[in-house]
C-alpha cells in the first residue's frame, strides 16, 4: 500500500521495526524510541493524530512522554491475532513548533484505564427478555435481517463533539448524534435520550437519513442513482478499538455481488479525541485461489453528502463537498423539531472519476486505484452546538481549513 498517500494527512504511519532489527523487542523486553514531531504549518494545530506502526513486535504496554509530561495513547490490535499492531496518540503543537517526544514499549501488561476516556464506541444486542448485551463483534448471513435485533441498529461511537452511529443492513448508512454540550453522552442516553436527559442538555439524533449517503457512506452506483449494498452472503460489524485516544469501527460486507463480480468490502472508521471528523477506509477485493487481488479501477462507487428541503450546498470543485441543512431528523414531527446540521466529505483527487449528482444526494464517482483502496474524510456539526458554527458561512470556513489541515500533515520522525 502507498505509504504516502492522502490518507494518512492527519496522521503518519511509520514503520519502526529497523530500531528494533539489532534487538528484537520480544526478547528485550523493553525499548525507549525517539520521536521528533512538526507543525510545518504557522497556525496551531491541536490534538493531531500520530500512528506509528509496530512491525513485528510483540508490546503490550506503551507510556508516550513530552519532557515529563505523560501523553495519552494505546496500543491497538487491528487484526484479532492477539499481537499490538499500531500505536495511536494526539499531540498538540503551536505554529511552527518542533517537538522531541519519548516513546517507551514494553512486553508488560498495562492498566486498561489508566487514562480518562475522550472516545467511546458501543454496540448492543437486544435479547428475548429485552435486556442489552454489549458486544464488539456482529455477524449475519446476507439473508438474516438483524437490524431491529440491534440497539440503535449498529454500532455508534463519538467523541465529545458529535457521535456516529452506522445501520447494521443494506444501506449501511452513517448517522448522527448531535451534541449541545462538549462531552461523552452515550453510555448514558445510549442515542436515545430520556426527556429528563433532553431537558440537561443532552444530545440526541439529528439527521433523517432515508436512502440517502447521509455523510460520506460509501455506494455502489448503478448508472443513475446510488443503490445499496446488496446482495451479499455475509454482514459484519466489529468494534476494533475502543478509546481512550481513538475508535476505530469495521463493517464488512463478504460475497457482495456487484458489477459481475463476488467481492469483500471492509469500510474502516477511525475518529480521535477531540475530532469531529471521521476517516474513513473502504477496502474492496476480490479473491482468487484464496488470494486477494484488486478488482478492476472500471467498478463504480459513489460517496457524498444527501440533499435537505431547506439548504446551502458548496463544494471547491477539488473532492471538497458540504451542505448545510435543516430538516426533521425523524418521522415524529410533534415531539422533535427540525434540525440544522452541516456535514462534508473530502475525497483525494485520486480516487474521483466525475460529480453526478442524484434526486437525493450530491455524489461524486469513485475508482478503487491499484491499492484497492477507497480513502477519505468526513466531517459535520450541529447547530445546536454550544461550542461550534451557527451559519453555513461559518460552517464553510471551517470545511476549507479542515481540507488545509488534511493536506498538511504534521512530520514525524523516528529518530535512530
Amino acid at each position: 500500500m502507498k505509504k504516502q498517500s492522502l490518507f494518512f494527512a492527519l496522521f503518519i504511519i511509520i514503520g519502526i521495526s529497523t530500531v528494533f532489527a539489532q534487538n528484537p523487542v520480544i526478547e528485550v523486553g523493553r525499548k525507549n524510541v525517539e520521536v521528533t514531531i512538526t507543525n510545518p504549518s504557522n497556525k496551531m494545530r491541536i490534538d493531531e493524530p500520530v500512528v506509528i506502526e509496530l512491525e513485528d513486535m510483540i508490546m503490550r504496554s506503551a507510556t508516550v512522554w513530552d519532557k515529563n509530561i505523560e501523553i495519552p495513547c494505546q496500543l491497538d490490535d487491528l487484526d484479532a491475532n492477539k499481537t499490538m499492531d499500531e500505536l495511536a496518540f494526539v499531540v498538540t503543537l503551536k505554529p511552527n513548533e518542533t517537538k522531541k517526544l519519548r516513546i517507551e514499549l514494553s512486553i508488560d501488561s498495562a492498566k486498561s484505564d489508566r487514562y480518562p476516556a475522550r472516545v467511546h464506541a458501543q454496540m448492543f444486542k437486544k435479547e428475548k427478555d429485552k435486556s442489552l448485551t454489549s458486544v464488539t463483534n456482529v455477524s449475519a448471513d446476507g439473508k438474516t435481517n438483524i437490524y431491529n435485533d440491534l440497539h440503535h441498529h449498529g454500532p455508534a461511537f463519538e467523541s465529545d463533539l458529535i457521535a456516529y452511529r452506522i445501520y447494521f443492513d443494506q444501506k449501511q448508512t452513517v448517522d448522527l448524534y448531535g451534541k449541545k454540550q462538549k462531552r461523552l453522552e452515550l453510555a448514558e442516553t445510549m442515542w436515545y435520550p430520556t426527556d429528563e436527559q433532553l431537558k440537561n442538555n443532552y444530545g440526541d439524533d439529528i439527521l433523517l437519513v432515508g436512502g440517502s449517503v447521509s455523510v460520506g457512506t460509501l455506494k455502489p452506483w448503478n448508472g443513475q442513482k446510488a443503490t445499496h449494498i446488496t446482495p451479499v452472503d455475509m454482514r459484519e460489524a466489529r468494534i476494533i478499538a475502543n478509546g481512550p485516544v481513538r475508535t476505530i469501527v469495521d463493517m464488512g460486507s463478504y460475497g457482495w455481488e456487484y458489477s459481475g463480480q463476488k467481492i469483500t468490502m471492509i469500510s474502516r472508521y477511525t475518529m480521535y479525541a477531540g475530532h469531529r471528523d471521521v476517516e474513513v477506509s473502504n477496502i474492496i477485493f476480490e479473491k482468487k485461489d484464496g488470494v486477494p487481488y484488486t478488482i478492476p479501477n472500471s467498478v463504480p462507487f459513489c460517496t457524498g453528502v444527501q440533499k435537505m428541503p431547506e439548504s446551502e450546498f458548496f463544494t471547491d470543485n477539488k473532492g471538497l463537498l458540504g451542505i448545510w441543512g435543516t430538516d426533521y431528523p425523524v418521522n415524529d414531527t410533534i415531539k422533535y423539531g427540525k434540525e440544522t446540521v452541516g456535514l462534508a466529505v473530502y475525497m483525494p483527487q485520486e480516487y474521483i472519476v466525475k460529480r453526478s449528482d442524484d434526486n437525493v444526494n450530491y455524489l461524486l464517482l469513485l475508482n478503487n486505484n491499484d491499492d484497492f483502496q477507497i480513502k477519505y474524510y468526513i466531517t459535520a456539526a450541529a447547530k445546536k452546538e454550544e461550542f461550534g458554527y451557527k451559519t453555513s458561512k461559518e460552517f464553510f470556513d471551517y470545511l476549507t481549513e479542515w481540507k488545509k489541515d488534511l493536506m498538511q500533515p504534521i512530520e514525524v520522525k523516528i529518530e535512530k
